[in-house]
């Protein structure tokens, strides 16, 4: 059965049709770039909310705020979980690892 592609206004949706539809390697960059970023900024929060600086952050984990900087930016891709949980027990959180199905536009 032949599908007829329906005209769409939608900016994202043109977009995903363009560039990431019938692409899997695409979809699984944006997917990792996505977790990276979501990781980033949760980063960011924690500390923030804490009241502490990348240093006073840095110093509690023991690296320096040279790497807190890069774990905060969303295009790092070197997230260790043992690094995470370092942060984590500074910040008084901890990891939690979540698998959840990949996104799929709608048919």
């Amino acid at each position: 059965m032949e599908t007829i592609e329906t005209a769409t206004t939608d900016g994202l949706e043109i977009l995903h049709r363009e560039f990431y539809e019938g692409q899997p390697e695409r979809i699984a960059a944006l997917e990792e770039a996505r977790a990276n970023d979501a990781t980033a900024r949760k980063i960011q929060k924690l500390r923030a909310k804490a009241g502490l600086t990348q240093a006073q952050l840095a110093k509690l984990v023991g690296t320096t705020a040279s790497v807190i900087s890069r774990l905060e930016d969303a295009d790092y891709e070197g997230h260790s979980m043992a690094m995470l949980r370092r942060i984590a027990a500074a910040l008084n959180s901890r990891v939690e690892v979540r698998f959840l199905p990949l996104r799929r536009p709608a048919a």
